[in-house]
């Protein structure tokens, strides 16, 4: 019985151990999804061409965040392969991303679309950055945008 006992206590020891392992190796926010399957940089840069203003398309990918909101962690910036960047917004606000987070990789899912961005929110979005005022005064015209509402994030360690 004491064998038993032994035994079951060490399977659960072992259990828990790597249960931690696979928490640290990735943080989750918002819903939970599995990162498997996700689309590649370039096949997102690639989804993206093909897209004009106003489509969506529900899908997720992984990229590398450049850039994060250093107001509240509200949005981030992922690259995509050909230089290019993705917009990551948060459904409903309903989560932030760390603000320490560039150069790392996240799996992100949710709704991508293509958006014209009006100047007002091009300097919104520059002001979150910690943009200098004479980079703010320098946006004068809407520029198409590469947009992502995201209702869940995967942070690689």
């Amino acid at each position: 019985m004491k064998r038993i006992n032994i035994f079951i206590i060490v399977s659960l020891l072992v259990v828990i151990g790597h249960a931690q392992e696979t928490q640290t190796e990735r943080a989750a926010f918002g819903i939970a999804f599995q990162g498997e399957g996700s689309l590649t940089q370039m096949e997102m840069s690639k989804k993206y061409t093909t897209m004009k203003i106003s489509d969506t398309v529900q899908t997720k990918f992984v990229g590398v965040v450049k850039e994060v909101c250093q107001a509240k962690g509200c949005w981030m910036k992922v690259a995509l392969d050909d230089g290019e960047v993705a917009m990551v917004r948060f459904k409903d606000y309903g989560f932030f991303m760390p603000k320490d987070i560039a150069g790392k990789e996240v799996v992100v899912n949710g709704l991508a679309f293509v958006e014209e961005m009006s100047v007002d929110d091009q300097r919104h979005y520059a002001e979150d950055a910690g943009k200098s005022v004479d980079e703010i005064a320098k946006i004068n015209q809407p520029k198409r945008t590469l947009g992502f509402e995201a209702d869940g994030v995967l942070l690689k360690d």
